[in-house]
């Protein structure tokens, strides 16, 4: 039988035993929650691209960046127009190029070779314009009635034939004594105006792409007015789009944008388009490709999250381009109470880039 004295020391020493556990116990949580249990996840890769100057929005949106960030990438991003993407821009400061033109990512390809290309996104051309023009428009034939489609035939018939907006028959809504043009970049630097040019030097090449120095030569009386007669022209769709948001139809009665413009201001929470703001397609159309060409592993990273992630895919059509999937591209707009995307089938592919190197060397761009 024990003596009390025993029992004594026996729970004394059980106690002293529980109290040292418990100091254990309290500085193993203390020890973790100042930083030395487990290691914090690791910093970010900081990823660089430089990019077409209409897709800076989407790059710019803090929804767009946690995504990234979410997947262990700090982006980094400069603006630039896709020509010089392709032509002056020092790549090697870049983990990716991200042009808006396949025919830019072709000549990209040709020096930075790739094991892949991603092209996350599109968005077709289109005509930036308001309800009395397009009335303007309707009469004199060139958008069909109760449509959106811009006939780019008999709009460079009466382009080709320096008619004024004055001289349309029963034209008291516009008449101003200027040619009809649609407003553009500067074919020089901006992608919006070299997809216009190729539109157009296909129209004017009897329905079919121009494919070689001759044909281009054939077609550059016809074409070169379109910009030549303009007078000054933006750098950039961003400012060529702000002009006719801000200084309206007196200024810019139509312009040549990206559809991806258009619709990220009307889907984004306070729209500044006006009251009779409309868009047209143009007949035929280029669809303008963004392809994302990978410089370092990093930067294939950026191009296979931006194909597959579905909240990258959701935020791309948030901001009015149009992913491989169509559908949470016309689900955005259905949310948003916007008519459906319509189904755009005169379509047309652009030149080489050779080729639209050889017309914008003939409208007096430098090499």
């Amino acid at each position: 039988m024990t003596a009390p004295g025993g029992r004594r020391s026996g729970r004394r020493v059980l106690s002293w035993l529980l109290a040292l556990a418990l100091l254990v116990v309290v500085g193993v949580v203390v020890f973790r929650d100042i930083g030395g249990g487990e290691p914090a996840p690791p910093a970010p890769t900081t990823v660089t691209g430089v990019i077409g100057s209409e897709k800076l929005a989407f790059f710019a949106d803090q929804r767009v960046l946690d995504v990234f960030r979410a997947n262990g990438l700090e982006l980094r991003v400069d603006p630039a127009g896709s020509r010089q993407i392709a032509t002056t821009v020092r790549l090697d400061d870049y983990d990716f190029a991200f042009p808006s033109s396949s025919p830019a990512a072709d000549k990209l390809l040709a020096e930075r070779p790739a094991a892949r290309t991603y092209a996350p996104f599109s968005s077709p051309m289109a005509v930036a314009t308001f309800a009395p023009i397009v009335d303007l428009l309707t009469q004199a034939g060139v958008v069909a009635p109760g449509t959106t489609t811009f006939d780019v035939h008999r709009y460079l018939e009466l382009a080709g034939a320096d008619t004024r907006w004055d001289q349309l028959p029963g034209n008291t809504a516009f008449p101003a004594r200027k040619n009809v043009l649609l407003s553009t970049t500067a074919p020089c630097q901006s992608n919006s105006a070299a997809m216009y040019l190729g539109i157009a030097s296909y129209v004017a090449n009897g329905d079919s792409v121009v494919a070689d120095p001759d044909a281009a030569a054939a077609v550059m009386p016809a074409v070169r007015p379109l910009f030549r007669d303009q007078g000054y022209l933006p750098p950039t769709t961003e400012v060529l789009f702000e002009d006719y948001l801000s200084a309206g139809m007196g200024r810019v009665p139509m312009a040549m944008v990206y559809e991806a413009q258009y619709l990220a201001e009307a889907l984004s929470p306070d729209p500044v388009l006006p009251a009779d703001a409309r868009l047209l397609y143009p007949s035929p159309t280029i669809f303008s490709r963004h392809t994302l060409v990978p410089l370092t592993p990093e930067g294939d990273r950026v191009g296979a999250l931006l194909t597959t992630n579905a909240q990258l895919i959701a935020l791309a059509a948030e901001h009015g381009f149009r992913p491989t999937d169509p559908r949470p591209f016309a689900e955005t707009l259905r949310n948003r109470g916007l008519p459906d995307p319509p189904a755009l089938v005169d379509v047309v592919e652009p030149p080489s880039y050779d080729t639209l190197e050889w017309m914008l060397t003939s409208l007096g761009c430098p090499q």
